[in-house]
C-alpha cells in the first residue's frame, strides 16, 4: 500500500506535535507554513507580518515547564518553570531539530484552499492549493490536520463602544501592542481583564501617567506562584486533587478557591470582585496586577459606556481623560481557507473537539481548537496522536448519530455548569480531557496496575503532577524515558530555582518508609471509592 500524505496547516506548537505524530505513525506530512519560521503564536516580531499573530515583548508562559512539555521530551532542567517567548522558541527549536521536523515543512507558503475531491465520499481525499513565490499549486492528501489554532483573528468590538470613531486618542488591539515605550506619560484605557488585558496594563502602568482597567464582570486572579512556592498547575493539576474535586460539591469547590484567593488579596477591596463564581467562566492569571492596584498604577472601572473626543465616560458615570485604548479583547476563529462552510457550523461543533461528524469520511482534524484548563502543547499533541491513528485505519469513529449524541451531551454539561459565553464553549478539565482521549488510542495508565508492580512510580502519578509524560507509558508510541522523566519531575522543578545552594536537613530513611506506606494505603482506599 502507498504510504497517506497528510497536510497540517500551521507550524506552531500544534502543527510541530502533528508532524511527528505522523512520523510515529509512518505518514507522510508536508507542513504548509505562511511565515519564514515555526513557532507560530510563540514567535515574537517587531513589525509582525501581515495576518500572523502578535505578542508583545514581554510574554511569559502561563503554565509550567513540567506541565507544558511535549510528552516524549522534557524541557531542559536549567530552564526556569514560567518561561519567557524566547525561551519558549528555544525549546521548539530543540524539538523540532531533534525530531528533524523542519525538513517537512515548506516555509513561506500560504494555503489557499482546501476542498474535498470529486470522489470524497468513497476516497476521503482533499485537493489543497496553497501559493508560494506568488505561483499556486494543488496537492491532493488522504489526511489534513488544521493546526492553526485559535488566535488567527482579532476581535475588535467597535460596534459596542460609541463614539469610538470620534475619540481622537490611539487605539489597538492586545494582538497589535509590542511594548509600553509608545505610553510614556500617557493616561490608558486597557478594555478587558483576561490574562493580556491584566499584563498589558500592568506593563504600561511602569511608564504611563494612569492606567484604567475596564472590566464587564469583574474577575478571580491566580497566580503563577502557589503554596510553597511550586508552580501553580504542577501543585493543582494532580490525579489526587481532581479524584477529590469529582465527590466534593461545586459549591465547596467554589468557596474553598475564593477563600484561597482572597486570603492573598480581597478581590472586592480591590475592585476586582466577579459577578460569578470561580468555577462559571475563566480566571485571570496575573502575579503582578494587585501590586499595580496598590500603588495606585492600575485604577479598577466598570465597562465604558462611550467615548467622546478626548475622554471616556463609564458605566458609574464617572469620566476620565484620556490619550489610548487598549482592546484586550480576545479573539475569532477564522479558516478562510475552507471551500465547504458545512464542515463547520455557527458554534463550531467537533467531536471531541477534533473531528467535525458531519463528513462522509474523517480525514479532516482541528488540532489545537480548544481551550484547557492547563497547558496546550500536551492537549493537542495528544489529539495528533489519536487522529493518526484514525486516518492509518487503526481506530474508529463512532457513528455521525454516535458523535452527535456526544456532543450534545458536552454542551448539556457546559450550559449546566457555566454561563453562555464564547470562552467557556471549547473549555476542557486538562487531565479529564487528556484520559478522554488517551483512552480513545490505548495511552490512559493503568494507576491500579502500576500500583502493583511499580508503587514509587504510581504514587508519584498520583499525587504529583500530571504531567504529559504519563501518557508514553504504554500503547503506541512508547518512550522509554517516560518513568524517569516522571520520577525527576520534581527535581527539574527545583533546579533552576536552587543557584544559591542551602544545606538542608535530610529525612530520615525512616520517615520516607513511613511517608511512603500512608501514601499507598490513601491510594488504595481513594480507588476503592472511585469504582464504587
Amino acid at each position: 500500500m502507498s504510504v497517506k500524505k497528510v497536510a497540517v496547516i500551521g507550524a506552531g506548537v500544534s502543527g510541530l506535535g502533528a508532524i511527528k505524530s505522523c512520523l510515529e505513525e509512518g505518514l507522510e506530512p508536508i507542513c504548509f507554513e505562511k511565515s519564514n519560521d515555526i513557532g507560530g503564536l510563540w514567535r515574537y516580531e517587531e513589525t509582525p507580518q501581515s495576518g500572523s499573530p502578535g505578542i508583545y515583548k514581554s510574554l511569559t508562559c502561563n503554565t509550567s515547564k513540567e506541565m507544558t512539555a511535549f510528552s516524549d521530551y522534557p524541557m531542559p532542567d536549567h530552564y526556569p518553570n514560567y518561561l519567557h517567548h524566547s525561551k519558549m522558541m528555544e525549546y521548539l527549536r530543540l524539538y523540532a531539530s531533534h525530531f528533524e521536523l523542519t525538513e517537512h515543512i515548506q516555509f513561506q507558503t500560504k494555503v489557499c484552499s482546501v476542498r474535498k475531491r470529486p470522489d470524497f465520499s468513497s476516497s476521503g481525499q482533499w485537493d489543497v492549493v496553497v501559493e508560494a513565490d506568488g505561483k499556486q499549486k494543488t496537492y491532493i492528501f488522504d489526511g489534513v490536520m488544521i493546526c492553526i489554532g485559535q488566535y488567527s483573528e482579532k476581535y475588535l468590538p467597535l460596534q459596542d463602544f460609541p463614539g469610538i470613531n470620534k475619540f481622537r486618542g490611539k487605539y489597538l488591539h492586545s494582538w497589535d501592542y509590542k511594548h509600553p515605550y509608545d505610553f510614556v506619560g500617557k493616561r490608558v484605557v486597557v478594555i478587558g481583564i483576561g490574562n493580556s488585558g491584566a499584563d498589558v496594563a500592568g506593563e504600561i502602568s511602569r511608564v504611563a501617567e494612569q492606567v484604567f482597567l475596564s472590566t464587564r464582570q469583574g474577575a478571580w486572579i491566580w497566580t503563577r506562584v502557589w503554596d510553597n512556592g511550586n508552580p501553580m498547575d504542577a501543585a493543582l493539576f494532580t490525579r489526587y486533587n481532581r479524584a477529590v474535586q469529582k465527590f466534593s460539591p461545586t459549591f465547596l469547590i467554589n468557596r474553598w478557591t475564593e477563600n484561597k484567593l482572597n486570603r492573598r488579596f480581597n478581590h472586592s477591596n480591590y475592585g476586582l470582585q466577579a459577578k460569578h463564581r470561580f468555577l462559571i467562566l475563566p480566571s485571570t492569571l496575573s502575579d503582578d496586577l494587585p501590586s499595580h492596584i496598590i500603588t495606585g498604577r492600575v485604577l479598577i472601572k466598570p465597562n465604558v459606556k462611550e467615548f467622546i473626543e478626548t475622554s471616556v465616560i463609564f458605566e458609574d458615570g464617572t469620566k476620565e481623560n484620556i490619550d489610548a485604548v487598549v482592546f484586550a479583547t480576545g479573539y475569532t476563529l477564522s479558516f478562510p481557507f475552507l471551500e465547504d462552510e458545512a464542515i463547520l457550523d455557527s458554534q463550531h461543533t467537533l467531536f471531541k473537539s477534533v473531528f467535525p461528524p458531519q463528513l462522509e469520511k474523517p480525514t479532516l482534524a482541528f488540532i489545537g481548537l480548544l481551550q484547557p484548563v492547563g497547558a496546550i502543547i500536551p492537549t493537542s499533541e495528544l489529539q495528533s496522536r489519536w487522529v493518526v491513528q484514525v486516518f492509518a485505519g487503526l481506530k474508529k469513529l463512532p457513528s455521525e448519530s454516535g458523535m452527535m449524541a456526544d456532543i450534545n451531551r458536552r454542551k448539556w454539561k457546559i450550559a449546566k455548569q457555566f454561563v453562555k459565553s464564547p470562552r467557556v464553549s471549547h473549555r476542557v478539565q486538562y487531565i479529564d480531557y487528556m484520559d478522554e482521549i488517551a483512552s480513545e488510542i490505548g495511552v490512559k495508565p493503568n494507576l491500579f496496575s502500576l500500583l502493583l508492580w511499580d508503587p514509587k512510580l504510581a504514587i508519584e502519578m498520583f499525587f504529583g503532577p500530571c504531567s504529559p509524560y504519563q501518557f508514553r507509558l504504554q500503547g503506541p508510541g512508547i518512550w522509554t524515558g517516560a518513568r524517569t522523566a516522571i520520577l525527576t519531575q520534581r527535581d527539574r522543578i527545583l533546579k533552576p530555582l536552587r543557584t544559591r545552594v542551602l544545606k538542608q536537613s535530610e529525612a530520615s530513611s525512616c520517615s520516607l518508609f513511613w511517608i511512603k506506606s500512608i501514601c499507598v494505603v490513601i491510594c488504595l482506599f481513594i480507588f476503592m471509592l472511585v469504582t464504587i
